[in-house]
């Protein structure tokens, strides 16, 4: 969206263990390496600040009221576009993020049951500037069945509070993810990740940029 530009603004989403974070670095470094002129930024969410990281351990660790939690995601979110998305992307800058508001949705909405249209208030009020809402220019969806990924969560490290959530969470989560997805297919590249991570690697080098 015209609130993004110069710059070019990129999220990686989809529900814990479905490997988007495997080919998170990797795929920053090959757009790194199209555009060499341009810099990039690495960052994620919840954190992407000192404030921001501070919240990540209490939202991910600390039980908590729904709505609290809610309103700390998108706070730690209101710090990370001040200080961090938008100086980069007005610098015309490439900002690729593990994880943006489409996780507040799917998360705290689809698997937790807030209320959609909470989310989309707190979403205008955090993101809106003027008729515009800052958001990803591509979102790259790793979609997995909820089965598959609580399998690869089990050989994961010690889970937070979310990763130990049940399969009937995960589904809600990724339904709420598809949802999206549907809403806004220009935005959205979804990616079949019950698949290679070899298969995957080239259809990520295989989605066209327009930087």
């Amino acid at each position: 969206m015209s609130a993004n530009k110069p710059g070019f603004f990129i999220s990686f989403e989809g529900i814990d263990g479905a490997g988007k974070s495997t080919h998170l670095e990797r795929f920053a470094a090959w757009v790194k390496s199209q555009y060499p002129e341009r810099e990039l930024i690495m960052t994620r969410e919840p954190g992407g600040t000192t404030l921001g990281e501070q919240l990540r351990g209490m939202l991910l660790n600390t039980p908590m009221h729904l709505e609290t939690e809610a309103l700390l995601m998108f706070a730690a979110r209101r710090e990370h576009l001040a200080a961090v998305i938008e100086p980069a992307l007005a610098k015309g800058h490439i900002v690729v993020s593990d994880r943006f508001t489409d996780a507040s949705f799917a998360y705290q909405g689809g698997g937790r049951g807030l209320s959609l249209d909470k989310l989309d208030a707190l979403e205008k009020w955090v993101q809106g500037r003027g008729n515009d809402v800052i958001e990803p220019d591509l979102t790259i969806l790793f979609d997995l069945p909820g089965t598959v990924a609580e399998s690869r969560r089990s050989q994961a490290r010690a889970p937070d509070k979310f990763e130990q959530m049940d399969l009937d969470f995960f589904e809600r989560v990724r339904q709420e993810y598809l949802r999206r997805a549907k809403a806004d297919p220009t935005r959205f590249v979804i990616m079949n990740a019950d698949q290679s991570p070899d298969l995957i690697w080239a259809q990520l080098q295989a989605i066209q940029l327009s930087i």
